[in-house]
């Protein structure tokens, strides 16, 4: 009993330190503001708090993924949607349990060799690198890497898709390109610290477009002779589960949000809180489109498509808009990170600098956006291949070797959760997380996932000018209200 009290004090400790350190900055900042007038820039600019990460979980998790769910329970069924949406939450939930405790351990023993984190951004692959090496280090990295890179891609397809419902007098392709130049800009916001505002407003987006989807399709009602026959066929059921996969693995940027709070050891359970609100958007809305329109989803991968066109749809649209320009922020601030730390440009103060240096990252998202427009199939391709280790094998296998020796159990920063209380459990439960999604995410998801990119690619080719749009029609008659 004793030694773990001792560590525990030992922990507390460095925290306070880590935390006095974190105050001196934060009375630098606000004396800096305070001196230049009132303090509007602090609220709007610098967040740090529970409340902020909290917002920047929810309000990042879901964004374009809300319109590909119903698309997804019409490949999956109704019963099966709902199900592995929670199941997967929970797990979602689970690993960014885990990845929050890996970074304190890490953070709390670079502190005992007093390593200073003033200007630096802790990130996923630098806490592997720390904990269990250089090979983990490159995995971490390339998998993380990889998965942000396309995460920004689909942002910037979801852009183009979405706003060809309001405006459809350019082509998508040629929306991609103008939304690419608007989503550069991203580069001049220095890091999490400075999305304080926008995770607020995003979070009120997805909320009202969620909402409005739900509303609509109960208004709408049944389409007539609405058909439910999914799931039909293997490829589109575990297509459907990929995305599902997707939708609740959006933490790889966990740890730099972490990193951006004052007290990042109250993490723990915050993203099981943003998760818990996240379900009451996704499941009304997907469960009322589908039940709307039915087996009709099946072709139309954006929910906005098949909703009549009226001011509160085009509000959706372009809150939507809003909102992925803002995660395409937020998915891209930890590539300008990394690649801020190759060129070695991580410490520079000068904002323009760094912005600069970081525009090389942003021109690839954007030729691979015009390259593979595929809104829809693409989730669930990142899903299967990218997202089923970043965000669940990587670290579950990682918390079982990080505390594989009783020494490091023992001296563990964190200790195991109430409702765990077994290192056998927390052993077995990971052990399961690795299996299920390594055989079900990877292997059956990769298959299924690619099989339905292959088929898109072969029907629309690369480059599609114009990806599942209607052809354009003679001039529609006066809207009914």
């Amino acid at each position: 009993m004793l030694p773990q009290k001792q560590a525990e004090e030992a922990m507390v400790s460095t925290f306070d330190q880590i935390e006095s350190g974190d105050r001196d900055r934060e009375d630098e900042e606000r004396e800096k503001d305070q001196s230049a007038g009132f303090s509007f820039k602090t609220f709007l600019w610098h967040g740090g708090s529970v409340y902020d990460a909290w917002f920047s979980c929810a309000s990042n998790q879901v964004a374009q993924v809300l319109l590909t769910l119903p698309y997804s329970f019409s490949q999956l069924g109704m019963i099966s949607g709902i199900i592995l949406q929670i199941f997967y939450g929970i797990l979602g939930s689970w690993t960014a349990y885990l990845i929050s405790i890996l970074y304190v351990e890490y953070r709390s023993r670079k502190e005992k060799e007093n390593v200073s984190f003033k200007n630096h951004v802790i990130q996923w692959f630098e806490v592997l690198d720390g904990l269990l090496g250089p090979y983990w280090k490159a995995a971490g990295l390339a998998f993380n890497c990889t998965f942000l890179l396309f995460g920004s891609v689909i942002q910037l397809i979801a852009c183009a898709s979405n706003i060809y419902y309001i405006n459809d007098n350019l082509d998508k392709r040629t929306w991609t390109y103008i939304f690419g130049a608007c989503c550069a800009t991203t580069v001049f916001i220095p890091s999490f610290h400075n999305y304080r505002i926008w995770s607020f407003l995003g979070l009120g987006m997805t909320t009202y477009t969620a909402w409005y989807m739900a509303i609509a399709a109960l208004v709408h009602g049944q389409v007539e002779g609405v058909k439910h026959s999914g799931p039909t066929q293997l490829v589109l059921y575990f297509t459907g589960a990929t995305n599902i996969l997707y939708t609740f693995g959006g933490h790889a940027v966990t740890v730099e949000i972490m990193h951006a709070m004052w007290k990042p050891q109250k993490f723990k359970y915050i993203y099981l809180l943003a998760t818990l609100y996240v379900f009451t958007l996704t499941i009304p809305s997907a469960t009322a489109v589908y039940w709307a329109f039915g087996d009709q989803l099946l072709t139309h991968s954006n929910a906005f498509s098949l909703l009549p066109r009226t001011a509160w749809r085009d509000a959706g649209v372009i809150l939507m808009l809003i909102h992925q320009f803002i995660t395409f922020g937020f998915a891209c601030t930890p590539l300008y990170f990394v690649w801020e730390k190759v060129i070695g440009m991580h410490d520079t103060k000068s904002i323009c600098l760094r912005a600069l240096a970081r525009l090389p990252v942003v021109i690839p998202i954007w030729f691979l956006a015009i390259i593979f427009p595929f809104f829809g199939p693409i989730n669930s391709a990142v899903g299967a291949l990218l997202v089923s280790f970043t965000v669940y094998i990587i670290p579950s296998l990682a918390h079982m070797l990080t505390f594989r020796s009783a020494s490091a159990r023992q001296n563990a920063a964190e200790k195991l959760p109430f409702f765990l209380p077994s290192w056998t459990a927390v052993y077995l439960f990971n052990a399961f997380v690795v299996v299920w999604v390594f055989v079900v995410g990877f292997g059956f998801g990769g298959w299924a996932s690619m099989t339905n990119f292959i088929k898109q690619v072969d029907t629309f080719g690369l480059f599609a000018k114009c990806y599942q749009c209607a052809p354009k029609p003679a001039p529609p008659p006066p809207a009914h209200h």
